[in-house]
């Protein structure tokens, strides 16, 4: 391991656990195996989700489609 006085200390995003940020850990940013699959569980059940404009759906990307093709700006 590299220095401790260069090397950063940061907190596991789901525990929230120190630890150093080497390359040494390899479930990096997570202090675990077991944080890690908590965290990718967390994103595949959607309770994680990026902010911005919600997706179209169906009806609206059909609109969509139907106004390019009419060549309606």
């Amino acid at each position: 391991m590299s220095d401790d006085k260069q090397t950063p200390v940061v907190p596991c995003p789901q525990c929230g656990k120190q630890l150093y940020w080497t390359s040494d850990n390899p479930w990096r940013p997570f202090c675990s195996k077991r944080c890690k699959m908590i965290d990718l569980g967390a994103w595949a059940d959607e309770s994680h989700r990026i902010a911005g404009e919600p997706a179209m759906d169906d009806a609206s990307l059909d609109e969509l489609m139907n106004r390019i093709e009419r060549g309606d700006q």
